[in-house]
Parts: C-alpha cells; sequence; structure tokens
C-alpha cells in the first residue's frame, strides 16, 4: 500500500489549503510512528507496517502540478498497482469540514491529480477528498488555495483532519468499500 499526501514544498505553503494532504499525512505517520523523512522519489518518503503489512508513505517534493512523477516512481519501483495507492487530497466542492473517499475519477480541476493520472496513465486510484471550503466567486482558485485558514476554521480543519486520518486508517485496515461506507459524508 502507497499513502501520498499532496501538497506544496517550503515553508510559504505550510498551511495552506492546498496543502492539507500533507497535513493528513503528517498526522497518519504520527500514528502509525512512520518517519517520513527520506528523500527518495523525488519527496520524502518513509515505510512501516500495519496489521502485518508494508505501508508506504510518500510526500512529493515535485510541487503540486508535478506530483506524479514521484508517485509514478515509487510505484514502479515496488510495483504497486493504482487501486493499492491512496492519494489524500485538497478539496473546494465538497462541504466544509468532511472528507469523502472515492475509488476512482477524474481529476476535475485539481493539478496534483492530473498529474498523477498524466504519469501512471490510469485514473483508477483511490482518493480521499479533504474539504478546504469554498471559494469567493469573486477570487482566482489559485490564490484560494494557496491562502491560509482563518482563525474560525481552524478548530474545524483540525477535526477535519482527524477524519482524515481515521478514513485513510481504515483504508489501510479493511479497504476501500469498508471505509468509504464508515466515513464518507462525516
Amino acid at each position: 500500500m502507497l499513502i501520498v499526501g499532496l501538497g506544496n514544498p517550503g515553508d510559504r505553503y505550510q498551511n495552506t489549503r492546498h496543502n492539507v494532504g500533507f497535513m493528513a499525512l503528517d498526522r497518519v505517520a504520527d500514528h502509525l510512528s512512520i518517519p517520513v523523512n527520506t528523500i527518495k522519489f523525488k519527496g520524502l518518503y518513509g515505510e512501516g507496517r500495519i496489521l502485518g503489512k508494508k505501508v508506504r508513505l510518500l510526500k512529493p517534493m515535485t510541487y503540486m502540478n508535478e506530483s506524479g512523477q514521484s508517485v509514478r516512481e515509487c510505484m514502479q519501483y515496488f510495483k504497486i498497482a493504482p487501486e493499492e495507492v491512496l492519494v489524500l487530497v485538497d478539496d473546494i466542492d465538497i462541504e466544509f469540514g468532511t472528507v469523502r473517499l472515492r475509488k476512482s475519477g477524474s481529476a476535475g480541476t485539481h493539478n496534483g491529480l492530473k498529474s498523477i493520472i498524466y504519469q501512471i496513465q490510469s485514473d483508477q486510484f483511490p482518493r480521499l477528498k479533504i474539504a478546504v471550503g469554498k471559494k469567493n466567486p469573486h477570487m482566482d482558485l489559485a490564490d484560494f488555495v494557496l491562502s491560509g485558514f482563518s482563525k474560525e476554521e481552524i478548530p474545524v480543519m483540525d477535526e477535519t483532519l482527524e477524519k482524515a486520518k481515521g478514513a485513510t486508517l481504515s483504508f489501510l485496515k479493511e479497504g476501500i468499500d469498508s471505509a468509504m461506507n464508515s466515513w464518507n459524508g462525516k
């Protein structure tokens, strides 16, 4: 199994909406006591075990729009099938405070997902969408996803990241179908 958290490297992007994939992966890594600090596959990488199964964690350091390079290299090296990859990704279309697991699908407007689909030539990988709020219609999408959270949004985002951690652990322990039944809409 490979869990990929999407985000942008560097302090400038650290607590932005676009980096919730990194934030969620950090919580999973802490929970599983897996350090994600080895430079490998154009990213930060770590591995460990859960229920006797090997788990690999990856944070691409290529910037969002080239995340697929890192994911492809890791998948090819370990011969990981798309169905065994879970991508943790920010989402602007679902209700703030929720997470949603999907078995597969299009990238929509998300450049990180577009890059992964292009690089691995498949959209048949599970993804965990983490709601980051809806943008103001007058605001540029890039400006919105690269913005931080308001004081009021921070506690909601903290709860949402805990849900993302729980959904990821369910995916690892029980598989995508069971995890979808347990976590979608929460």
